[in-house]
């Protein structure tokens, strides 16, 4: 037996439940290390003392259906996982809520289970290793290798996307990322310290995105996974093309790559969208993590850019750089700067290379979500997913091409190639009254007004221009965090999924935590990130002129366990509330409401899936869905009024388990391996979620 010693595992006591080897893995132990953010930003108060003066509809379409499911009895926990009395109904047993919300909300809990309503089904749809073609093997733990893992379904499913296939009823593409690998939860007798060509080469493999058709069923929400002819794996070894003003930038080349045009893989794939062309969009995010040797690199304006996206010294945790030299920094400092980026993939072409959208910008994508405005101008908004980081938004140059022929397609998918990539400044309207303790400044709640400050232009033959001193569009494009650094954007917690609203075109940003916030040497408490040693996260509605500059701002939710002073629901009645901590992914259903994925909740109860209420006199009404396994995040939720999808990503990963030891028996009981899967929720007997 092969245990790992809890030492090396990180504790993150008093601020996520998530479990060390989760931060070891998932974003190598970033709450660990230095926050990469030192600038001298400008803080909420001293935009307000410089006198910055206050400044100042949906119709594109969606080509996707999303889906999710949980269940049981609401009760608020406290920070010790106990019940804390509040919250035991939320008037909501089927009449008080509004349509898309009537349910029973499902209790906090600890199980190894998905516990979805009463009334609701549930079923898992592919699992970790399942085969997507006919000449895949079947899986065995036991027996993997990267040539059959090239052709199964991969690992730890972040982000999904549902996109129905024309002229094949109830039959759709599920398109998912497979974020990131946890070797010692993948093989039996895992050496950290040792791990095996085979092992890198099959955790490799499992990176990426998996493209698989799925058939509904008649009355239900169940989906079965088939061999179609879309079905297709992308990993870390497969190849991308890099458009936008980074495209053969010195700062790209390397020795197998000599024009910077052409990168290897894509890496730590979180969470995504799906265009309104049916394309799918991939956040790079925690990509640091896989390079090893940054302490031995030669050049130093090189390392300071480096250390500026979390790259820390010695070999890198699963030891890549042993294998293959693009993972080592000595070797090639600038394969690091090839990573980071959105990605875009046409699900309806196998043979195609998927793109590395470069004027974007370059920084830990959580997410890429489009707005279209009413003159089809292309909106994509981005968060970068580290504390005291940055919210972004690009604006295109190009109008979208309405249909799906190929002509429209090869347009379409140029969109996020020209265009203006602006990042965020926020004031609050009662700065003064900030003191770091959540409480809410007035009856108005927290609010402020915002601009979008312009850092890239890219020109539709690729070449870009910077808005930043110093700063030439290649760097700006590359090192777009000092670029924001340098003009004063507003440090947030964490933001990471931000979701336009499809009825009302507004968008919402879910912001994870920060701990580190308003301790020694950091940015304080402001309106939009009003708690200190923030553990729970918040998430913020913005108004925005979308392809405009300007906008305004609210607090939704001030998350945490709703009898404690510090937390805000919009105003709604806090005992008739569930507890959520730690906001990640957000989605919208068919009424306008928001639901909200977990991620680390803080209030040490598994995470879940929230429906939130937006609108009229429940505004801020908000109630658990489901809960996930024990050691796993909720993911990708895809709301339809069929079903609801989640992705189920690490059960079972607590530190005293392993792949010899395992925590969980989810998804197949008995005395199996845990392995992510994506679930879908349903109403028993048919009918539309939560009506």
């Amino acid at each position: 037996m092969s245990l790992i010693p809890l030492a090396l595992f990180v504790k993150h006591d008093g601020q996520s439940s998530r479990a060390g080897v989760t931060c070891k893995y998932k974003c190598g132990n970033a709450c660990s290390h230095e926050v990469p953010n030192n600038s001298d930003g400008a803080y909420f108060g001293d935009i307000v003392r410089s006198a910055m003066s206050r400044r100042g509809v949906l119709k594109g379409g969606a080509a996707a259906v999303l889906a999710v499911g949980a269940g049981s009895v609401l009760a608020a926990c406290g920070d010790d996982g106990s019940s804390s009395g509040g919250g035991t109904s939320t008037g909501a047993q089927a009449g008080g809520s509004p349509s898309g919300t009537q349910f029973t909300a499902v209790a906090p809990n600890k199980e190894d289970a998905v516990v979805i309503p009463d009334g609701y089904e549930q079923a898992v749809v592919i699992r970790w290793g399942e085969p997507l073609f006919a000449d895949a093997p079947a899986f065995d733990f036991d027996r993997q290798t990267p040539q059959a893992q090239e052709r199964q379904f991969g690992f730890n499913n972040d982000f999904a996307g549902l996109l129905p296939i024309e002229g094949q009823p109830n039959t759709f593409l599920l398109v998912c990322n497979h974020e990131y690998t946890t070797e010692p939860f993948m093989f039996k007798g895992y050496d950290a310290e040792n791990p095996t060509l085979e092992q890198f080469q099959v955790a490799v493999t499992a990176h990426g995105l998996s493209v698989v058709q799925v058939q509904g069923e008649s009355g239900s929400g169940k989906l079965t996974p088939a061999f179609g002819q879309y079905n297709r794996r992308i990993s870390a070894n497969s190849e991308f093309v890099v458009t936008g003003p980074a495209a053969g930038s010195d700062l790209l080349k390397t020795a197998a790559d000599p024009t910077g045009t052409k990168v290897i893989g894509t890496l730590n794939n979180c969470s995504g969208g799906v265009t309104p062309w049916g394309t799918v969009l991939s956040g790079e995010e925690n990509f640091n993590q896989y390079f090893g040797n940054y302490d031995k690199v030669g050049d130093q304006t090189a390392k300071d850019r480096l250390k500026r996206y979390g790259f820390v010294d010695g070999a890198s945790e699963r030891k890549w750089e042993r294998f293959d030299r693009r993972f080592d920094l000595e070797q090639e400092p600038n394969e690091a700067n090839r990573f980071g980026y959105v990605v875009e993939v046409d699900p309806w072409d196998p043979a195609s290379t998927p793109i590395k959208h470069t004027a974007l910008g370059r920084f830990k994508h959580e997410a890429a979500t489009i707005h279209i405005t009413g003159d089809g101008t292309v909106v994509a908004y981005s968060g970068d997913d580290e504390k005291f980081d940055y919210m972004y938004k690009f604006v295109s140059s190009k109008k979208m091409q309405p249909g799906t022929g190929q002509a429209s397609m090869r347009h379409n998918m140029t969109l996020l190639d020209a265009g203006t990539l602006y990042v965020a400044r926020l004031t609050g309207n009662e700065p003064s009254k900030i003191d770091g303790s959540g409480t809410v400044p007035s009856d108005n709640g927290f609010s402020g007004t915002g601009e979008w400050l312009p850092i890239l232009k890219t020109n539709e033959d690729g070449k870009g221009e910077s808005f930043v001193d110093g700063m030439s569009a290649e760097e700006v494009a590359v090192f777009t965090r000092l670029a924001g650094d340098k003009v004063g954007a507003t440090k947030m917690d964490r933001p990471e999924d931000i979701q336009p609203n499809p009825k009302t075109g507004k968008v919402y940003v879910a912001l994870t935590n920060n701990d580190k916030r308003g301790t020694e040497g950091k940015a304080p408490a402001d309106e939009a990130n009003p708690r200190n040693t923030n553990k729970n996260g918040q998430v913020l509605e913005i108004t925005d002129e979308h392809a405009g500059t300007k906008f305004t701002w609210t607090l939704l939710l001030v998350c945490g366990d709703p009898q404690a002073a510090d937390t805000y629901f919009s105003g709604f009645d806090k005992t008739k509330v569930s507890p959520i901590s730690c906001p990640d992914n957000l989605a919208f259903d068919d009424y306008g409401n928001l639901w909200i994925s977990t991620d680390g909740n803080a209030l040490k109860s598994n995470d879940g899936l929230f429906s939130v209420v937006l609108e009229g006199p429940n505004r801020g009404e908000t109630k658990q869905f489901l809960s996930v396994p024990k050691g796993a995040e909720t993911c990708g939720p895809i709301i339809s009024d069929a079903r609801v999808t989640v992705c189920v990503q690490h059960p079972g990963e607590e530190d005293d388990a392993s792949a010899d030891n395992p925590a969980s028996h989810w998804p197949d009981g008995g005395d199996s391996q845990p392995r992510p899967s994506v679930v879908a929720v349903w109403k028993s007997g048919g009918g539309r979620i939560g009506v």
